[in-house]
């Protein structure tokens, strides 16, 4: 496993991690629709939220949440726009990210509520 992976890894999991401790549940993992990978799909009483994580370990170059333009957001859209018609979802929906900063020793954990609009 590449450290590019291995950091990914460990930000989907402190993500993932810090949703459940605010009362979100997660209903799934990279889940992936043909070209469409969404990192992190979570619900919260009438809310089923996309979540991408986006993992650094320098701001050096940018936060973490600058690195989803505009052909990521069009991914996740598609991918989206299929689970919810598979799952046939009624409730509200909504696109977050969680940048997460591993530059220090304790991680830094950013959650952008309703981040696309």
């Amino acid at each position: 496993m590449t450290e590019k992976i291995k950091t990914g890894a460990e930000g989907e999991q402190l993500a993932a991690a810090m949703l459940e401790e605010k009362g979100y549940i997660v209903l799934e993992r990279n889940y992936r629709h043909k070209r469409s990978e969404i990192d992190l799909i979570v619900r919260r009483d009438n809310w089923l939220v996309f979540v991408e994580v986006k993992t650094r370990t320098s701001d050096a170059f940018g936060f973490p949440e600058e690195f989803v333009d505009a052909k990521k957001k069009q991914k996740i859209f598609q991918g989206a726009d299929y689970y919810l018609f598979i799952t046939n979802w009624s409730g509200n929906v909504r696109y977050d990210i969680v940048a997460v900063n591993l530059e220090d020793d304790r991680p830094i954990i950013h959650h952008i509520e309703d981040a696309f609009y």
